[in-house]
């Protein structure tokens, strides 16, 4: 009998932990299999038509607060949702730069964009240590579009923004939130969505060497809204990695959902740390079907160019150039004034705004993927650089002999890149800028020529897009010729009148290359000779780098562009022109 009642006690025990198990085990499989369902629906929907994703409220809440309508976002202000507000702040050197978030246009209606008219920047000292002064507020140095470029008159000051005007924003006066500050040096700043669906991810801070592939194992991308939150960060691989530019594979939630359409990217090194990051991942345009509708394009950086942009454009209109990409590196003049002008006189130009601190070479490398849908080949070159063919042949049909010819030579490449030599023109003389533009003005040069610039066939490129601003990396199968000299050179108005030349002192933009005010690589090539470190003008400016007398460009465009009646070139500054003559 105590047998048997033992043997029952002991069957409704194991009974118990087995139905206890088989709980425990059904209760996880749940709770896994919802989990991985929500992740799948998340970052891999199906790939037939978008489902809506069930999610649940704690991941949303994280999720909101991540990507800005949390309670404390810069989305509300009082508890009340805001129709504008800030999304990033980063400090350059010498200025704040603060991105607006607007509300989506419609069919119906498209939001209109804040001016420099309707804002002030706030800023708040109360965090400085250092700082004496109350709270002031500042109009802002310019505003492009989504962009506000405020003065930087302290590193540690928070700034805000304040809407002055009562329009649909604001509804009176409303201080738009300040956000944690970037630093620029250490930033994921850049991305754009290739045509083969990867993302290329334009990223300071790596310290990578120039002109040099590493190994990508030491990376990985991270995709997400808020990089302190590892729960809401998908990871990824890079496929390439070089200078400043990584290409990723793109998580497919990114190609089709439109909830992520707010998510950044940024490079993280693998046991070390994860740069912040203002870059949101942007389709390129699909190119058009059939063939490109430009044989010849150019991209070019500037920043204060608007009174020589003009002079450039119409030059290079003339010998075949038909399309242009103008990356805008914080200009304060008025070059989107010049260059609205020239657009509606015809000429396919746009600008692009460029804010980022030495970042030339990824620049070019963002201008390459851009034309690429539209332009067979694309010329790399300054606003202070005219490319010259003296036999006066159109520059595109020179190309096609050149690349498809070859003067008679058998390659055993396709050619992907032309080089051409740069010639360097002095003062010739001057005291002050020319007025009929530099073409006329400055006709003495240097010797020997100094370093190349290339025009590029953009499907020829490295997928790397390496370049160190004269050249780029090329697709094995291609290859370089250089232009003969006698057939085309550029000429590079390099040294111009000592009020023009010592703009140059403000910043250089190419990532590898010392400032000429610091005291680094004093002896390197992009330095002038003999200048130092300061913009003080020497007393024989005027007569240095003349070596050549070169009159073969100015008689062209004076035989070809001069007005008969008045010999006037079509670029010429009228007033200016009155101005010196008195």
């Amino acid at each position: 009998m105590k047998k048997d009642h033992r043997r029952n006690r002991d069957d409704v025990v194991w009974s118990r932990f087995f139905w206890c198990t088989i709980f425990i085990v059904i209760s996880c499989v749940l709770f896994t299999g919802f989990n991985f369902s929500s992740f799948r629906f998340l970052f891999f929907p199906p790939p037939e038509r978008l489902q809506p994703e069930i999610v649940p409220r704690w991941r949303m809440d994280a999720v909101a607060t991540a990507a800005g309508h949390g309670h404390d976002s810069p989305r509300k202000l009082d508890g009340k949702e805001k129709k504008v507000w800030i999304r990033e702040t980063v400090i350059l050197p010498d200025q704040v730069l603060l991105f607006l978030n607007y509300p989506p246009s419609s069919a119906v209606t498209s939001p209109r964009l804040l001016t420099r008219d309707d804002l002030d920047c706030v800023y708040n000292f109360s965090s400085s240590p250092t700082a004496r002064q109350k709270n002031s507020s500042r109009p802002p140095n310019r505003v492009d579009g989504e962009i506000v470029r405020c003065p930087l008159l302290d590193r540690s000051a928070a700034v805000s923004l304040s809407v002055k005007s009562a329009d649909t924003y604001a509804g009176g006066e409303v201080l738009l939130n300040a956000r944690p500050a970037r630093a620029w040096h250490a930033l994921a700043y850049e991305a754009l969505i290739d045509r083969d669906n990867t993302t290329v991810v334009f990223v300071k801070g790596l310290n990578l060497r120039p002109d040099k592939l590493y190994n990508v194992s030491r990376f990985e991308c991270v995709y997400g809204w808020d990089f302190t939150r590892p729960k809401f960060i998908l990871r990824s691989e890079v496929i390439s990695i070089a200078q400043e530019i990584a290409r990723c594979r793109t998580p497919l939630s990114l190609l089709t959902n439109p909830f992520n359409s707010s998510i950044k990217v940024t490079v993280r090194v693998k046991g070390r740390v994860t740069l912040n990051s203002v870059a949101q991942p942007r389709p390129n345009p699909d190119p058009e079907p059939g063939p490109k509708p430009h044989q010849l394009c150019i991209c070019t950086m500037l920043r204060n160019q608007a009174k020589f942009i003009k002079e450039w454009v119409m030059y290079h209109d003339e010998i075949g150039i038909s399309r242009w990409f103008i990356y805008d590196n914080n200009s304060e003049d008025e070059i989107e004034s010049a260059i609205t002008l020239l657009t509606g006189s015809g000429y396919n130009i746009s600008r692009h705004v460029w804010p980022w601190v030495k970042t030339q070479e990824a620049g070019f490398a963002h201008c390459a993927i851009r034309a690429r849908p539209s332009c067979e080949w694309v010329g790399f070159i300054d606003v202070d650089e005219f490319l010259h063919l003296p036999s006066g042949q159109p520059l595109p049909e020179f190309l096609t002999n050149l690349t498809e010819g070859t003067g008679g030579l058998l390659l055993p490449f396709q050619v992907g890149e032309v080089r051409v030599a740069c010639h360097s023109f002095g003062p010739s003389g001057l005291i002050q800028p020319p007025t009929k533009g530099v073409i006329a003005g400055y006709t003495c040069r240097l010797f020997a020529p100094e370093r190349h610039k290339s025009i590029v066939r953009p499907e020829a490129l490295n997928s790397s897009l390496v370049n160190v601003i004269h050249h780029f990396h090329l697709r094995e199968g291609f290859g370089f010729v250089d232009a003969d000299r006698a057939t085309m050179v550029i000429n590079h108005y390099k040294y111009q009148v000592w009020e023009v030349f010592k703009e140059k002192f403000y910043r250089r933009v190419a990532t590898y290359v010392a400032d000429w005010q610091d005291e680094l690589n004093v002896g390197s090539k992009d330095r002038t000779p003999g200048l130092g470190t300061r913009a003080v003008e020497p007393d024989d400016w005027s007569s240095r780098f003349c070596e050549v007398n070169d009159t073969g460009l100015r008689d062209e465009v004076v035989s070809r562009f001069s007005d008969p009646l008045t010999g006037t070139l079509p670029w010429e500054d009228e007033a200016e022109t009155m101005r010196q003559g008195l």
